[in-house]
């Protein structure tokens, strides 16, 4: 499959009119038989549909992407400085690194990754001051290094640790347990684990997962998802004798988050479809064959649990509070809805999470798209705040052991640090901080304010390093997502500091979408209110330019996933405003997103095709189905991996057909396409790496920023 001769034939050379050193780009050309609808009285085309074929699977689609993959190879190895960024990126790269610790019978376990490892191995010590030992190293899984540690979990007697591996970068998972004390894997294997915590009963005898029924021969990486449920595992036992504890066949659309409170008594399941409204159920576990019990309906709110307290069940909800409020749940009834009482009110900030923290609960909070950690008395009184080291973004405060916790703090120019944190004594103390190449004190970080279409105030991040001259504009990547109540909060990583050391400007705005301000700021854009995002990214170059800090020659755009369909979307909108444009592993054609593997859950907020008032909306801003020929695009690099199953490769495949079968001028439109790669977790350092020196020398290309010799 992966050695087919292409069936593709070369198209008319287009070249790039900016410099002689361009090179003249030849773009494979790709068949466009795809089938012309009519849906909902209008008339749509979907020629390169043949595209969303599974590249493993389909000899057509692999030829096509070869031919892609040898253009774009071509063109970056022509681009100055590109062998340089990747050098300075490796060295960049290049220090310890520690992941949040979490604890079990008195050891810590975290992950450390000594610098290029391609994954960061599991360590465990005794105690905060024990000397630390090597667990479980993933590097050795694949000669590749793209099999990753996924998701991990001790037991709370810290015997055991389970821990899933991911290969590829897919989303699935296969569950396998370790023997803290010898090092020894069991025989334990669980497959066809997806969208899954592993939450250990608290007697260590066994633990609760997620997964969904074994998909049909060669339709792992696009079948939709379905009838996700939750097993019990006992160790020692085949999965084959695993229990059915929740599902809901009269909900095949619902997946379940499971967690258990730290005494052990209530297993709760928090159930979406859409990942916009949500439902809770509980077990009491003190009660012997006790069945779920639904605690709160399925409604258009969000939810988490922060603990329990005997009888009262403790949880965040957007219900009646845009921001989120703490309420209580009186359990003691047994059947029925329990009663809610509110125990802390929603305030200025917006609440992240939550947990006990001996007789304290701990809220992390957002407050202007920071961290601001507040806590109060069990009884809902304010208890003064957790003071962090600065302006960035604090996460962890696991419950479950007390008042001693562990937090992680970063920000643009502070790498991931750790602290231990005492609640009874508000203190914490420094646990892990790393040594790095560089010195991130020659970097500063502003929060600015700007209004967007509407006249809505949005905030930004602005980044460089100190002293840079802006007086004629500088070289600025732009970046956001805008979606799925996600926020953007200050956070280190190497690639952006290695753009601003070569002399650029870092951006992040917070769209609307995210969840900076809560609910009501995700609801403003979301659904019909998509475009809102668009405008509010457009309006964030605007005022760059405005501000002086770049021009329009100077501007590159980047985003992800949900902000890869940002990226397609405002550079067909504004074309004119961008000099480069990096899409990554977007959900590029709105009409068809919900037919693949996680698509279905995103109609929360994009809405649902199927609906006409919906589809409607989505044609008007589809990236696939906007492109504006005639007019003069950005130069574009498309990015995806062969392995991406959560949003399927064939959205790039068909959006860099089109692009490049439009006339918007001379700019490279290529696509970048990596193997053996998912949507982004579990990505080898060294591919990473890669990705990111071609992404920063086409940008830097485009912008006029000057690479390193």
């Amino acid at each position: 499959m992966r050695h087919l001769l292409p069936l593709i034939v070369a198209a008319a050379m287009t070249t790039s009119p900016a410099t002689a050193a361009d090179p003249a780009i030849t773009y494979p050309k790709t068949e466009a038989t795809g089938p012309t609808e009519t849906v909902f009285g209008e008339t749509v085309a979907d020629p390169y549909r043949w595209l969303e074929a599974d590249v493993r699977e389909d000899a057509k689609v692999k030829a096509w992407v070869d031919a892609q993959v040898k253009v774009t190879d071509a063109y970056l190895a022509t681009l100055p400085g590109r062998d340089a960024i990747a050098a300075r990126l490796k060295q960049m790269w290049d220090f310890e690194r520690f992941g949040l610790p979490r604890q079990g019978g008195g050891r810590l376990f975290y992950q450390r990754n000594s610098g290029l490892q391609n994954q960061s191995p599991l360590y465990v010590q005794e105690g905060p001051a024990g000397n630390p030992r090597l667990l479980l190293d993933p590097n050795p899984w694949a000669k590749d290094g793209a099999t990753a540690l996924a998701e991990w979990s001790p037991s709370d007697d810290g015997t055991h640790v389970a821990f899933a591996v991911q290969d590829g970068g897919s989303d699935w998972r296969t569950i396998r347990v370790l023997d803290v004390a010898t090092g020894a894997e069991l025989a334990d294997r669980l497959e066809w684990a997806k969208f899954t915590a592993i939450t250990w009963a608290k007697d260590g005898r066994g633990f609760y997962y997620a997964r969904f029924a074994k998909p049909p021969e060669g339709a792992a990486f696009q079948a939709q998802n379905l009838n996700h449920e939750v097993y019990y595992h006992a160790l020692g036992t085949a999965q084959a004798a695993d229990r059915l504890v929740y599902a809901t066949p009269d909900r095949p659309k619902l997946t379940h988050e499971t967690q258990i409170t730290d005494d052990g008594r209530w297993l709760v399941f928090f159930s979406t479809e859409d990942d916009s409204a949500y439902q809770a159920a509980a077990i009491d576990l003190a009660k012997p064959g006790a069945t779920p019990r639904t605690i709160v309906p399925y409604a258009d709110h969000k939810l988490g649990l922060v603990g329990s307290t005997g009888e009262r069940l403790i949880l965040t909800t957007t219900d009646d509070a845009p921001r989120r409020q703490v309420v209580s749940l009186d359990m003691a009834g047994g059947s029925g809805l329990p009663r809610a009482t509110t125990l802390i009110a929603e305030g200025k900030g917006t609440i992240e999470g939550g947990s006990i923290l001996g007789d304290h609960i701990v809220l992390t909070t957002m407050e202007d798209a920071r961290s601001v950690v507040r806590r109060f008395t069990l009884a809902g009184a304010p208890a003064g705040e957790v003071a962090l080291p600065g302006i960035g973004s604090a996460f962890g405060f696991e419950s479950g052991h007390g008042a001693e916790t562990y937090y992680a703090f970063t920000s643009f120019n502070v790498p991931t640090t750790i602290y231990r944190y005492d609640a009874a004594a508000n203190a914490s103390a420094l646990f892990r901080k790393p040594e790095t190449p560089f010195d991130p004190a020659q970097y500063e970080v502003r929060q600015l304010f700007y209004p967007s279409k509407d006249g809505t105030r949005i905030p930004m991040f602005v980044a460089h390093r100190k002293g840079l001259d802006l007086s004629k504009g500088a070289p600025t990547m732009l970046y956001g997502y805008g979606g799925f109540d996600v926020s953007l909060t200050p956070g280190f990583s190497v690639a952006r500091l290695q753009w601003m050391e070569m002399g650029g400007v870092y951006v992040v705005a917070n769209l609307r979408g995210g969840g900076e301000y809560g609910k009501a700021w995700h609801d403003a854009g979301r659904r019909a209110n998509k475009q809102n995002v668009f405008d509010d990214f457009i309006a964030a170059g605007e005022y760059l330019v405005a501000q002086g800090i770049t021009t329009p020659a100077q501007l590159a755009i980047n985003g992800g996933s949900n902000g890869g369909l940002l990226v397609g979307a405002v550079t067909n909108q504004r074309p004119d405003l961008f000099a480069a444009a990096l899409p990554q592993v977007g959900v590029m054609d709105m009409l068809r997103f919900t037919r693949f593997t996680a698509g279905r859950y995103w109609t929360g907020d994009y809405g649902d095709p199927a609906v006409a008032a919906d589809w409607r909306v989505l044609r008007a801003y589809s990236p696939y189905h906007n492109i504006r020929s005639g007019k003069d695009y950005p130069a574009i690099l498309v990015t995806t991996a062969d392995t991406d199953d959560r949003v399927v490769p064939g959205h790039s495949f068909k959006y860099a057909a089109a692009i490049q079968a439009a006339a918007i001028g001379d700019k490279p439109h290529l696509i970048r396409i990596e193997t053996r790669a998912g949507h982004g977790s579990g990505k080898p350092t060294d591919k990473a790496i890669a990705e990111y020196a071609d992404m920063w020398a086409f940008a830097a290309r485009w912008t006029g920023l000057t690479p390193p010799k």
